[in-house]
């Protein structure tokens, strides 16, 4: 018989150890965002029922600020912030704001993270309207539109079905805590619902 050489062996197994170590790592490491976006969409979800953000982080709660939710990273401890979930099978989700003295920014996210931001200077007239659609719902829309009729919603169309908004207001000084929770609980979230058949009127 032949002599087994050991060492090309052994080098052989270290290879394929290392080899499957990294595709393990990589696949790890790919896996994070989407895990982590999952878990805080269903976090987020507990806010579809509702017609304003849930507060997240809020600035002004009497002698300290509340504390920050650990699934929504909140970098700047200056900024209120709030979330609404949605589920466009409802109907697409319509996130609307009047714009104030403080800076306001919305972002929309899906299992894969955000993929959609804006801030308080799209307004126009000192209202914000962000709608988030399907792309069917997106074409309908479009459809529907009267050209004679000035359109100032911002239309996104998501990447997937069931998402959150996440509203933020920043308080430049101390003492705007409590108007920048204010102005996130201003927010109204609401689902766009087919436009009821109006009756026709009696012909004389």
């Amino acid at each position: 018989m032949p002599p087994v050489n050991h060492r090309a062996r052994f080098l052989l197994a270290t290879a394929c150890g290392l080899v499957l170590g990294g595709l393990v790592h990589i696949g790890t490491v790919l896996s994070i965002p989407r895990l982590a976006e999952g878990d805080a969409l269903s976090r987020a979800s507990t806010s579809q029922s509702l017609d304003h953000p849930l507060a997240i982080h809020t600035l002004e709660t009497g002698p300290a600020p509340s504390p920050s939710e650990t699934w929504l990273p909140i970098p700047d401890p200056a900024v209120a912030v709030g979330v609404c979930a949605y589920d466009l099978d409802d109907g697409p989700m319509r996130v609307s704001t009047r714009t104030g003295p403080l800076m306001l920014s919305l972002s929309a996210h899906g299992r894969r993270g955000a993929f959609y931001a804006v801030t308080d200077q799209a307004a126009v007239r000192g209202a914000l309207d962000l709608v988030i659609m399907t792309r069917a719902q997106y074409d309908e829309a479009l459809a529907n539109d009267d050209e004679s009729e000035v359109n100032r919603d911002l239309r996104i169309v998501a990447p997937e079905r069931t998402g959150y908004a996440v509203i933020r207001v920043t308080a430049g000084l101390p003492s705007q805590r409590a108007q920048a929770d204010a102005a996130v609980q201003a927010v109204s979230c609401s689902i766009d619902s087919p436009d009821e058949p109006s009756e026709a009127d009696p012909k004389n």
